[in-house]
C-alpha cells in the first residue's frame, strides 16, 4: 500500500477518535452543566453555536469595563426590584395587597409609572380628573400609591412618560407615547411631580425605551432629541430637589437601524455626543434573556441577550462615566404557553416554562452579584396585571402573580432567593 494512503488512513482514524472523544465529553452531565453556565443554552447545537461565537469574540479588542472603579448606587443598595401597574388597580385594597406581597417576598424597590396623561389630563396646569363624575384631584391615586409604598417600607422608582393629548397640539400625531410638541411642557410636568413628592420620592426615570417604536411615537427615533428632553427634565428636577436621582430611560436591546428602531449601543453613544452625560446619575438597560438563559456570555453587538448591558458599560467607561451604574429596569424570561390562542407578537420574546423562568431569574441576580459590580437594581418585569384580559398576548406571561393574586413559581423562587441573600 502506498505510504500516502497509510498517512491518510491514520489521519482519518485520529480525526474519528477525536470526534468520538469530543462527543463522549460533550455528552457527560458535568460537561453539559458547564456549557449551560458558559453559553446560557440548554440544547447541544445552540451550545456549539454559542461556543463558536465566543471563540470569534476572542479576536476583538478588549472591552473597557473598569471593574475596580467605585460605582455609586450599585453594591451599596439592595438589588431586588419589581415592576407594578398600581395605577391601573381601581380598588385601593388590591393596591395594598400588592404592596404587602411585594414586601413579604423581600423586594425593596417598586418601579411604577406616573403617566403624564393620567395626571395633567385635560390641559396644561390642570390636575383635576373630569373623565368621570364626580370630578376629583388627579393626584389622589398617586398620593395613595406613595403612601402605600412608605407604609410597607419600600422605595419607588417613578417612571415619567406618556404625554396627554393636549401636549401634542401643534405637532404631528405621534400616538400615545410620542414626545410632546414642546419639551418644556414635559419639564414642567416633571417639576410638578418632584415638587409634590419632595422628600418622599428620590428616584425618577425619564421616559422609557426611546430607541424603539412605539416609545418615541409615530416617527423616527432621535437620540439627540431624547438627550435634550432628558437634560431639561434633569435640570428642572434638580432645581426643585437637589437630592433626587435621575435615571436615563431604559434602552431596549435591539440590533435594528431602520429609523423607527435604533441599536441601543449606537443610541447611547449619540446621547453622549449630544451632551446627555451630565444629565443622568444612573444608566438603564432592559435585562431580558429572550432566547437564551442567564449565563449566556456572548458579547456581540449583534446578540441581544442578558449580557448586553456589558457593552453599554464599555461605552459609558469610554465616555468618562465609569463611576455610574447601570440598573436593569425590566428583567425576566417569557413563560408563554405554546398554544394557538396566544398572539405571537415578536416571536413570543423567547419561550420558557414557568419552572425555567423561576430558575433563571434568581440565577440572573446571582450572576450580577458575582460578575457585574456596576449593576445596581434589577427590577423583575412584572408583578401582576389588573385582569386576565390580555391572556392572548405574549407579554402577559412575564407576570409573577395572577390577577387573582395566585402566586406563580417565580414569586416563590424569588422569595426564597431573597431570603437566602438578605442579611
Amino acid at each position: 500500500m502506498p505510504a500516502h494512503r497509510n498517512v491518510s488512513r491514520i489521519a482519518l482514524s485520529l480525526l474519528c477518535a477525536a470526534v468520538l472523544l469530543f462527543s463522549v465529553w460533550f455528552a457527560l452531565p458535568s460537561t453539559r452543566s458547564r456549557l449551560i453556565e458558559l453559553t446560557g443554552e440548554q440544547a447541544a447545537l445552540p451550545q456549539l453555536r454559542a461556543l463558536w461565537n465566543l471563540a470569534l469574540e476572542l479576536t476583538r479588542p478588549p472591552l473597557h469595563l473598569a471593574p475596580e472603579t467605585p460605582v455609586q448606587y450599585a453594591r451599596d443598595l439592595s438589588p431586588f426590584g419589581v415592576n407594578t401597574f398600581l395605577e391601573q388597580e381601581v380598588e385601593e385594597v388590591k393596591r395594598e395587597r400588592i404592596a404587602q406581597m411585594i414586601r413579604d417576598a423581600g423586594f425593596t424597590w417598586v418601579r411604577q409609572e406616573f403617566p403624564w396623561a393620567d395626571i395633567e389630563i385635560h390641559a396644561k396646569g390642570d390636575f383635576e380628573d373630569r373623565r368621570n363624575r364626580p370630578a376629583r384631584s388627579a393626584w389622589d391615586k398617586y398620593d395613595h400609591i406613595v403612601e402605600l409604598i412608605e407604609r410597607y417600607d419600600l422605595e419607588l422608582i417613578v417612571r415619567l412618560s406618556a404625554p396627554p393629548k393636549w401636549a401634542h397640539a401643534g405637532y404631528a400625531d405621534l400616538g400615545r407615547f410620542g414626545p410632546p410638541a414642546d419639551f418644556n411642557d414635559f419639564a414642567d410636568y416633571v417639576a410638578a411631580v418632584v415638587s409634590r413628592y419632595k422628600g418622599r420620592i428620590r428616584y425618577y426615570q425619564i421616559w422609557n425605551e426611546p430607541n424603539i417604536y412605539p416609545e418615541w411615537g409615530e416617527q423616527a427615533v432621535n437620540p439627540e432629541d431624547y438627550a435634550r428632553l432628558l437634560c431639561l427634565a434633569h435640570d428642572r428636577a434638580k432645581q426643585i430637589d437637589p437630592n433626587v436621582v435621575i435615571l436615563a430611560a431604559a434602552l431596549a436591546p435591539t440590533i435594528a437601524q431602520d429609523g423607527r428602531d435604533l441599536n441601543d449601543l449606537i443610541f447611547l453613544q449619540r446621547m453622549y455626543n449630544a451632551g446627555a452625560g451630565r444629565c443622568f446619575d444612573i444608566a438603564s438597560a432592559q435585562g431580558y434573556g429572550l432566547f437564551s438563559g442567564p449565563y449566556d456570555r456572548r458579547l456581540s453587538p449583534l446578540t441581544t441577550n442578558v449580557s448586553r448591558h456589558v457593552l453599554m458599560r464599555d461605552i459609558m467607561v469610554r465616555n468618562g462615566d465609569a463611576h455610574k451604574p447601570i440598573w436593569l429596569a425590566e428583567a425576566n424570561w417569557n413563560a408563554v404557553p405554546n398554544t394557538p390562542d396566544v398572539i405571537e407578537g415578536v416571536g413570543r420574546y423567547g419561550m420558557v416554562t414557568e419552572e425555567e423562568q423561576a430558575r433563571y431569574v434568581p440565577q440572573l441576580y446571582e450572576r450580577a452579584r458575582r460578575e457585574w459590580p456596576w449593576v445596581g437594581v434589577i427590577a423583575v418585569w412584572f408583578f401582576k396585571r389588573p385582569s386576565d384580559a390580555e391572556r392572548n398576548q405574549s407579554w402577559y406571561y412575564f407576570r409573577m402573580v395572577e390577577p387573582d393574586f395566585t402566586p406563580l413559581p417565580l414569586y416563590q423562587a424569588m422569595k426564597e432567593y431573597i431570603a437566602r441573600r438578605s442579611p
